[in-house]
């Protein structure tokens, strides 16, 4: 794949024109999909598909298109060469892009997968075994991802990495359901075991009658997987260099007036761990880590290479979205978290988060799939739905207690036009009193 994508660049090189730059990025798949309903195999299949993006560049205006590949090197060649004449009649029609930038200086990387691509039916199979009896729907996603970069300076990059993505829920009757998944690079037969003996003991659970409680404050632990979607909303332009300057981020309390959240709490952008390419679209490379927050404070932004133009900064990633976060671990052992929180609510999953206060970072959401009511360190019922209304800079701030010692490795499971490179490593967090509002 890599050397065809090389040979398709060095070619399109050969028909620029002029004072022309040309750049190319690459992006492919050969996944397996699975879908599961009721511990069948409902829908397989499998996805082979490759993308060509090119811009096509004079001076400060450029043409830009996106090109599916066959796969057949002259007819892939023959489509490329016709949009690449397609871009350059229309490029003088086109205005000046003041923030313009792309790198010059000539960069070349490589990354390749160092294990085996997982065996799907030898994994469909264990998990079909595993889930015996259970009412469980799911999604498999496992296989090779590629990327690459060139331009006309003769910059080459290229990344592949081999992982898969098991996201699935099992339900106990009609909207009480525990919610799991198992992602990684190299399959753990006895990892997804433990996780379904997970599952299995919170559905006991759930068979009992649910408990409602008054809205209130409540002691509260989020497993990673509700952390992860409290994170996933504060990146929502919390993150990004344009928003703080444009002042739309929810952290602009941190920036401005110098609140913090609790010292345990330090979050980095981790290119380095090698699902996301190393490189940017316009071939600037990143740096192995970006620190966003460090024990509380508001260290560094995202800064993608039209910011860094805008701005008069350096860029640091290709959007100003995280796609690799790492929030460090903390102190408190999972083994330990029930005795730890005593009396409260241990929250696995949440949704519909939205901010009611952006600019104080104020947001709310609602409790989704298996929430536990726990009293003196021992879960007690289900909890039915609540809704959830607090501020960040207390949730992760002046009300955190702790983190868990263990963290988990989710892999986003979006497979909107192809599989999702975004990833985040978190550990679940002891919170001493939440907002309920109903």
């Amino acid at each position: 794949m890599q050397d065809y994508f090389y040979t398709l660049s060095d070619r399109l090189m050969q028909t620029l024109e002029g004072n022309e730059h040309l750049l190319l990025g690459f992006s492919g798949e050969d996944s397996d999909f699975v879908r599961f309903n009721v511990n069948n195999v409902r829908q397989a299949g499998r996805v082979a598909q490759r993308y060509l993006s090119l811009d096509l560049i004079q001076g400060k205006r450029h043409a830009q298109a996106s090109v599916t590949l066959a796969g057949d090197l002259q007819q892939d060649l023959w489509q490329l060469s016709m949009v690449v004449h397609n871009l350059r009649a229309q490029r003088p029609y086109l205005q000046d892009d003041p923030y313009l930038i792309y790198a010059t200086e000539v960069n070349n990387t490589e990354q390749h997968h160092d294990r085996p691509v997982v065996d799907s039916a030898q994994a469909i199979e264990q998990i079909h075994q595993v889930a015996v009896g259970l009412d469980m729907v799911g999604i498999w996603a496992n296989g090779t991802m590629y990327s690459g970069f060139a331009n006309s300076f003769g910059q080459r990059n290229w990344h592949s990495t081999a992982n898969f993505n098991y996201d699935w829920s099992c339900y106990h009757a009609t909207d009480k359901a525990v919610k799991s998944s198992y992602a990684g690079f190299e399959w753990q037969a006895q990892t997804l075991t433990d996780k379904f003996q997970s599952v299995r003991e919170q559905l006991t659970i759930l068979a009992k009658p649910a408990r409602t409680i008054e809205p209130g404050c409540y002691r509260v632990y989020l497993a990673p997987s509700a952390l992860e979607d409290i994170v996933n909303t504060i990146a929502w332009g919390g993150f990004g260099l344009k928003s703080h300057r444009t002042k739309s981020t929810p952290l602009l309390e941190m920036i401005e007036q110098g609140r913090r959240l609790s010292p345990f709490v330090s979050i980095t952008e981790d290119h380095a761990r090698g699902l996301a390419p190393g490189f940017t679209s316009s071939g600037f490379i990143k740096p192995a880590q970006v620190q966003l927050i460090e024990q509380g404070r508001y260290a560094d932004c995202l800064v993608s290479p039209r910011s860094a133009m805008e701005y008069g900064s350096v860029a640091n990633a290709d959007g100003e979205f995280p796609v690799a976060l790492d929030i460090q671990a903390g102190d408190l052992r999972v083994a330990d978290v029930l005795t730890e929180l005593d009396t409260g609510l241990y929250i696995n999953n949440l949704w519909y988060l939205n901010f009611s206060d952006r600019n104080h970072c104020q947001i709310t959401g609602m409790t989704r799939f298996a929430c536990f009511w726990v009293e003196q360190g021992e879960i007690k019922a289900p909890l039915n739905v609540m809704r959830f209304d607090d501020s960040v800079y207390e949730l992760l701030g002046s009300k955190l207690l702790g983190l868990s010692r263990e963290r988990e490795f989710v892999f986003d499971a979006g497979t909107y036009g192809q599989r999702s490179h975004n990833s985040i490593q978190l550990p679940g967090a002891l919170i001493g009193a939440m907002n309920f509002t109903l």
